[in-house]
């Protein structure tokens, strides 16, 4: 046997140990590379799978932003739809140009197949007005039926609206029974008078379904519907109304001018009486005053002192009568555009004092003060002096008359814009609104206690305000009773200067 050394069989399992200790640390390295590389596999596993499912997420929203988008697209294209089909109805006054106007395109831009716009006749019958997609007998079919259903009609009356997405069951399957469509909307048409109709739209079952917006959409286009409707029916009453007035106007001028012309004849008429009967008895009146004035003076002999006042009785009544004559005749002469204004240039103030020299007698024995206030600015003007004289006459003496004693009469003339403005106010009387409003009239005459114990014609302010007129000029009257009365009037100027010129 052979005998190796100990310290080579101890060298040689040195070596064993140290190549198990390599090998064991060898197989140790793999095992940890080994190691990492799974749980970089697993690392890379986890971020496919997170890669994948935000590959997914953003496929699915890309999905839902492209049908988000076509949803938008179709509101816009409907409401684009909607405002032209709005503007086009809106701007008709006609019952039959509305419904044309909502054509086959112009629904088809609102994306929908079939539609269908029912109105109620005046015998509550439900008319087709607008029918696309629908034949005739299936309008007639639908209107029939429709009407039947009680429940939905008084439900849609009450201003609901049905659709395919918010619709009852029951309501649901009578409105696909009667109109044979899937997808829908139906809603009524309101006026102000209530529901006068119907407004249905409706696509496949295979097309698209019907959205909110599509529901908001076509409850918008029947309110359209509705107050284009009621614009019409307005127009028309309107214009109904129009014609009917215009007719009765035309009637009523008719008769007006047939009045006119006979109140014209009329008032000629009484002019020329007037103006006859005034001459007729100015010619008796002259010879009675003659003879009377004969008579008087004693040439024929002597007159007992009682025939004289007798006679002096008839010539005071025939002065009153002769002025009564000449009066009616002046205003006749007026009113006939016969009497001839002698315009020339003339101080109004002036006028105003010689009327205040003439009436002095009368002011002093009543008592009654008197004011002129005239402006210094208001320049002489063109006009008939003598004529004005007589309308400041007229108004003073009805002032003196129904002044009391003790009282005030002022008269003040200013000139504004071209026209000379001149008032008379007294403390007098005064009267009540009734009686100004006829003061001016021929023959009027205030009911008072004055006028009842003093004798008067009552022509004296009519035949200032036409002398007034006659100047184009104007003339009112303001009272209050037991505080005096105003009369004023006003003259234009302008006219006259140029007339001149």
């Amino acid at each position: 046997m052979l005998n190796i050394p100990t310290y080579i069989l101890f060298f040689a399992g040195f070596v064993f140990f140290i190549f198990l200790g390599i090998i064991a640390f060898l197989f140790i390295g793999k095992n940890d590379e080994l190691n990492q590389s799974r749980e970089t596999v697993e690392k890379m596993k986890k971020s496919f799978q997170a890669l994948d499912d935000q590959a997914k997420l953003i496929v699915q929203t890309d999905l839902e932003l492209n049908k988000a988008q076509e949803a938008l697209d179709k509101r816009f294209a409907g409401l684009d739809a909607l405002q032209k089909t709005s503007r086009l109805i809106s701007t008709s006054l006609e019952e039959n140009e509305i419904f044309r106007r909502l054509d086959q395109s112009l629904m088809a831009e609102l994306g929908f197949e079939k539609n269908l716009i029912l109105v109620y006749d005046d015998n509550n019958q439900l008319n087709c007005r607008v029918h696309i997609g629908f034949s005739q007998e299936d309008t007639k079919y639908i209107a029939m039926n429709l009407q039947k259903e009680d429940d939905l009609v008084s439900a849609i009356k009450e201003g609901n609206t049905f659709s395919s997405i918010n619709s009852p069951l029951s309501r649901r399957e009578i409105i696909v029974r009667i109109f044979s469509v899937e997808n829908f909307v139906l809603t009524p048409i309101l006026t102000q008078h209530g529901c006068i109709g119907y407004v249905f739209v409706g696509n496949r079952s295979n097309a698209e379904p019907i959205t909110e917006g599509d529901e908001e959409l076509i409850s918008i286009l029947a309110n359209q519907v509705g107050q284009s409707l009621d614009n019409a029916h307005l127009f028309s009453e309107v214009f109904r109304s129009r014609q009917e007035l215009e007719s009765k106007v035309k009637d009523r001028t008719k008769e007006l001018e047939g009045a006119l012309a006979e109140v014209k004849n009329i008032s000629k008429t009484k002019s020329e009486f007037i103006s006859a009967v005034s001459h007729e008895l100015r010619t008796p009146l002259t010879s009675i005053k003659g003879y009377a004035s004969i008579l008087m003076t004693g040439k024929l002999g002597e007159v007992p002192e009682a025939v004289k006042d007798r006679l002096g009785k008839i010539n005071i009544h025939s002065d009153n009568l002769v002025k009564l004559i000449n009066d009616l005749l002046d205003i006749s002469r007026i009113e006939s555009g016969k009497v001839e204004m002698n315009f020339g240039r003339s101080n109004i103030g002036n006028i105003v004092e010689n009327v205040h020299d003439l009436l002095t007698p009368q002011l002093r024995d009543k008592n009654i003060q008197w004011e002129a206030i005239i402006d210094p600015k208001t320049p002489e003007t063109l006009l008939d002096s003598s004529q004005i004289e007589r309308v400041f006459i007229n108004l003073v003496g009805n002032a003196t008359k129904f002044t009391p004693s003790g009282g005030k009469i002022t008269v003040k003339v200013e000139f504004d814009n071209s026209v000379i403005k001149a008032e008379l106010t007294d403390t007098g009387i005064g009267m009540k609104e009734e009686d100004m409003a006829k003061l001016f009239s021929e023959f009027y005459r205030v009911d008072n206690q004055i006028n009842q114990t003093v004798k008067g014609t009552g022509l004296g302010l009519a035949l200032a305000k036409k002398i007034v007129e006659a100047h184009q000029g104007k003339m009112g009257v303001t009272s209050k009773v037991n505080v005096g009365t105003t009369f004023y009037f006003s003259l234009p100027i302008k006219q006259y200067f140029e007339k001149e010129k």
